[in-house]
Order: structure tokens, then C-alpha cells, then sequence
């Protein structure tokens, strides 16, 4: 027996058994292979918005097919008020919306696009939009500018995906109590 508790035996036999329970932990534990995204309900959300927000609230109407909202978080902090609506796209890129009433209005927009530089503008159904690139983070950002709110659809997802989203914004009734 202290043949196998001691010296280059003794290691590599500790080495056999810890490898084999290893193995069999691996063996008896469920494993998923399945995607999972987070999916969340931004309807309340929504509609507390409609109700409090001070400007004309826009969201997506219809999400577009695949695609998965994971995140909705709104703030309101000195009568700034912020909503940003996270999806996962559905070719599993990110976009966000993201709509505020800060000013100043660029300000806003250059910290969400993490870029002031301007490479462009785009027409989304009739609408200008200001397209912003961010090579070194892969972000891509369009940017609409109102009188009462700034709005930007941003995230890593390409052109065609960001520019879906922002042409399914519909501007939502506001809300009275």
C-alpha cells in the first residue's frame, strides 16, 4: 500500500481518481446546449412613460419578428427623464433604444453613440436620421433629434437591423391619469 501514497505513484494515482470524479461530475450533471436570452415585458414600463414622461414617448410597434427585448430601464432624475429598451436582434446582435429628454440634446446623443463624429445621415421612412460609427467598440448608432426628446438606436447590430428598429418607432399617445 505505500507504494500508492507516496513518490511518482502515489501522485499519479491521486491524479486517476481526481480526474474520475471530475469525469463522472461531468457525466451526471444536466447540460443545456439551448440558447437562452432573457426576455422581459416592457409594457408597464411603457405605459408609466406614456403617463409621466414630459415629452411624446416612441416605441417599436410591432418588435420585429425574432427579435428579443432583455432589458427596459427608465429614470427620472431632476426632470430628466430616460428610457432605454435593450433586445437581443435576431441575427443575436445587440440594439437599444434609447430616448431622453437631456439637455443638452448632442450631449445625450454623444454619450450613447460613445462618438460626436457624424458619418452620415439616412432616410428611415421619410425621416433623417444621423448615422454614427464607433469602429473600435463595433457600435453603430442612429440619432433623431425633436424638439422635446433625443432619440437613439444603437448596439453592435448591422445597419440594416438598427435601421428596422428605428423605422418601427411609433410615436405613443400620451397617457392622463
Amino acid at each position: 500500500m505505500r507504494k500508492f501514497t507516496q513518490g511518482f505513484y502515489g501522485y499519479v494515482f491521486a491524479m486517476a481518481v481526481c480526474l474520475a470524479a471530475v469525469g463522472l461530475f461531468l457525466l451526471v450533471t444536466p447540460q443545456s446546449r439551448t440558447e437562452h436570452i432573457p426576455r422581459v415585458d416592457y409594457s408597464i414600463a411603457l405605459a408609466d412613460l406614456r403617463r409621466t414622461a414630459p415629452f411624446q414617448v416612441w416605441a417599436p410597434e410591432p418588435v420585429a419578428a425574432g427579435w428579443v427585448p432583455n432589458s427596459s430601464r427608465n429614470t427620472n432624475t431632476n426632470g430628466v427623464t430616460t428610457w432605454r429598451l435593450g433586445f437581443a436582434t435576431a441575427k443575436r446582435f445587440h440594439a437599444m433604444l434609447a430616448q431622453s429628454n437631456e439637455k443638452p440634446a448632442a450631449g445625450f446623443a454623444n454619450r450613447l453613440s460613445n462618438t460626436s463624429t457624424v458619418t452620415g445621415t439616412v432616410q428611415i421612412n421619410g425621416v433623417t436620421w444621423e448615422q454614427r460609427l464607433r469602429e473600435d467598440k463595433d457600435q453603430r448608432s442612429l440619432v433623431r433629434f425633436l424638439p422635446d426628446v433625443t432619440i437613439v438606436v444603437t448596439g453592435t447590430a448591422p445597419w440594416d437591423e438598427l435601421s428596422a428598429l428605428a423605422g418601427s418607432l411609433k410615436q405613443q399617445p400620451k397617457v392622463t391619469s
